[in-house]
């Protein structure tokens, strides 16, 4: 495949709920372009984007796939992104090198949560955007129903350019409005006609709408068009142009994408409607200047300085880790070295490739506002700027959602521990959405994920990729102990066996406090010798990281040394650390032990009409809410609330349930609580039947 320069490059991400028809969509395309000899299905597993093992077994996109095709001499980076929710960040990572978007629409199913959260995901970029409404040859479908819903759903800036032409499996073809042109479709040909007379009631006022549209978009459109002057097709064009890129005008356009019908006049209006990499940000893109973090900027020219940010990154098993990344500016060539602006570190380029799924084709370079990509970078991670070494820029990151459901992993065979941590080392370099710590007190190995199904899929590529195979199990919650009373006791400690004993004897006073551990003493007439003192201390350090109650580490106690004894040869250092430990154990049964728990706060992040399904629930949870504010989305309510996190495992699943999966939330530690006096006694038990 030949360079293009960015005036003949669109980077087009591909957006709808699942099943919307994305995939089918870019093989229809790959097909009727001639780039296939066969359309694949993603029924079969023989898509070109949908390559990975995990989904060709489950039947749905995972990972964003890059599907670069040559039309009308112009070259079209056709992003293929995932509809199930718990892939968001690899939405989030194309929408961040994309100019445009395509949302597709199910005809048979009209509005759905993913093209709720694909124009919200735009609206928030502010991104010019087309709706594609696929599968117009199925039955039942009602046309004038779905464009009414997107209309009401999404405002009038909503326009079909698109009218069709037989609905159902009576659908042949439809009308192109901006030109006024009828295109019919009978199997590989498409034969443009008149407009038939019997639709030509329904197409005028659309396209009278898409006139006064045109005239709004410049002062002398609007003065020809009060003087009753036709606009020329040139000046219908430039003027819908400007409309879709201000963010103005949504075109909609009609077709189906297992039938091929509709898709050149989709690359035609990509072409002609959605931005170049030089119509974004008026082709200046800023970033900082790594030494100084002043602020710097790139022109989108191929003779400017080399920058480029790396938004994805795939971890192949044969060719090792490929770096798929956009050029702001300047060119990506093979064997030059570049600076690794995120990490100070310089990388040496080797090949320099165009994917096309897995495949790989390979050229020379990479222009300014075209996506590539290059393999086996040693420092190189998703969100990392490369440039020029002599002119350093540093672009923002990549924002991804945090996780908000974890899972221990557990190895089904002993000994692949070392095997398992370095595997998901590798997959979280390919998907940042994705986290692997260990809890430090429970000795877990946690993964932190958008989803069930996120976390299933890593487990399947760590059998599939790394042959390791684990089971996925709740996590523990790491509980504390602590007292709300105050006991005074004596811990002694006396041993004879023969020759020197061992003696030691302290009286100890413990009491609640704010600090997590406070050691005082009051100790008068030398009763306990001062040499013996730090190791009473460190006795009672010993002890705190294992409470009476469960094992759990004891926090927010006093210990006050108030007195003792001892024997001029018995005693010793550990004589004097036994004693203490005696006390302990003896004065924090004494002093009305409790259980704590990690309470959470919880922003929640619901439509209105949930409110009160997610208020009652919470309090099921033995969570309270804080209370409620307008959120940052239109339409839609912040929960501030704080919950337990043993009621908050699988919240995630819980809430996209009761929400229909409009609904996300965030969640952060906030303190210790005491756990309700009825729950303790079983959560001993099961700490007692684990151990």
């Amino acid at each position: 495949m030949k360079n293009y320069k960015y005036d003949n490059v669109r980077n087009i991400a591909l957006l709808g709920h699942g099943s919307s028809g994305k995939t089918t969509l870019t093989e229809a395309i790959l097909y009727t372009l001639k780039q296939t000899k066969r359309m694949g299905r993603v029924e079969d597993g023989t898509t070109v984007s949908d390559y990975d093992k995990s989904e060709m077994e489950r039947g749905f996109s995972i990972g964003t796939s890059v599907i670069p095709v040559e039309w009308n001499n112009s070259k079209y980076n056709i992003i293929d992104t995932p509809g199930y929710f718990d892939f968001v960040g690899e939405t989030f990572s194309s929408l961040r090198v994309a100019g445009s978007a395509v949302i597709m629409v199910d005809a048979s199913s009209g509005i759905e949560v993913g093209t709720e959260k694909a124009w919200r995901y735009c609206e928030d970029r502010k991104m010019p955007r087309l709706l594609f409404i696929n599968k117009m040859d199925k039955e039942n479908i009602d046309y004038v129903k779905v464009i009414r819903e997107l209309k009401e759903k999404f405002g009038k800036k909503v326009a079909p350019f698109a009218v069709p032409w037989g609905i159902g499996p009576d659908f042949k073809g439809f009308v192109n409005v901006v030109d006024l042109v009828a295109k019919e479709f009978k199997g590989d040909d498409c034969v443009e006609t008149a407009v038939p007379e019997e639709l030509m009631a329904r197409v005028n006022p659309i396209r009278d709408l898409l006139i006064e549209a045109v005239a709004e978009s410049d002062e002398e459109l609007m003065e020809k068009y009060f003087e009753g002057e036709e606009f020329t097709t040139e000046e219908i064009h430039e003027g819908l142009r400007k409309g879709v890129i201000s963010n103005e005008i949504v075109p909609v356009l009609v077709g189906s994408a297992t039938e091929r019908v509709g898709l050149h006049t989709l690359l035609d209006m990509v072409f002609d409607y959605m931005p170049t990499p030089h119509d974004m940000h008026e082709g200046i893109y800023e970033g900082v200047d790594p030494e100084s973090e002043e602020t710097v900027s790139r022109e989108v020219d191929e003779n400017a300085p080399l920058s480029a940010l790396v938004f994805k990154t795939v971890v192949d098993p044969f060719v090792g880790k490929i770096s798929m990344f956009k050029v702001y500016s300047g060119k990506f060539k093979k064997d030059m070295e570049v600076l690794n602006a995120t990490k100070d570190e310089t990388e040496k380029i080797g090949t320099v490739f165009l994917l096309r799924g897995k495949e790989q084709l390979e050229v020379d370079a990479v222009l300014a506002g075209d996506i590539g990509a290059t393999s086996k970078l040693q420092h190189t991670e998703t969100g990392d700027t490369l440039c020029d070494k002599s002119s350093p820029i540093r672009y923002k990151g990549i924002n991804y959602p945090k996780p908000c459901i974890f899972m221990a992993v557990e190895p089904k065979s002993k000994g692949d521990e070392e095997k398992i941590g370095q595997a998901l080392h590798k997959l979280v370099e390919e998907d940042p959405t994705f986290i692997v710590q260990r809890n430090k007190e429970t000795k877990q190995l946690l993964i932190g994920g958008q989803g069930t199904m996120q976390l299933g899929v890593v487990t399947n590529k760590l059998k599939n990729i790394f042959s390791v195979e684990v089971d996925l199990v709740d996590q523990k919650i790491a509980y504390r102990e602590t007292i709300k009373g105050t006991a005074t006791v004596q811990g002694k400690y006396k041993k004879q066996s023969g020759g020197s004993g061992q003696y030691g004897d302290v009286h100890i006073q413990f009491e609640p406090c704010e600090e997590e551990f406070v050691f005082e003493e009051k100790i008068f007439g030398g009763s306990v010798p001062r040499n013996y003192i730090p190791a009473v201390e460190k006795g009672l350090h010993d002890c705190i990281e294992k409470g009476v109650l469960a094992g759990f580490p004891v926090v927010n106690i006093k210990a006050t040394l108030l007195d003792g004894s001892y024997h001029a040869v018995d005693s010793s250092e550990m004589a004097f650390k036994m004693a203490a430990s005696v006390a302990f154990k003896k004065g924090i049964q004494e002093a009305k032990p409790i259980l704590l728990e990690p309470i959470y706060a919880v922003n929640i992040f619901i439509p209105e009409s949930y409110m009160g399904d997610i208020m009652g629930d919470m309090n099921r949870r033995r969570g309270r809410v804080l209370g409620m504010e307008a959120a940052v989305v239109k339409g839609f309510q912040k929960v501030v609330a704080e919950a337990p996190l043993a009621e908050m495992f699988k919240y995630a699943t819980e809430l996209k349930s009761m929400t229909h999966a409009r609904g996300w939330f965030d969640m952060e530690f906030t303190r210790y609580e005491e756990v309700p006096s009825n729950l303790v006694d079983k959560i001993i038990q099961t700490v007692t039947e684990e151990e």
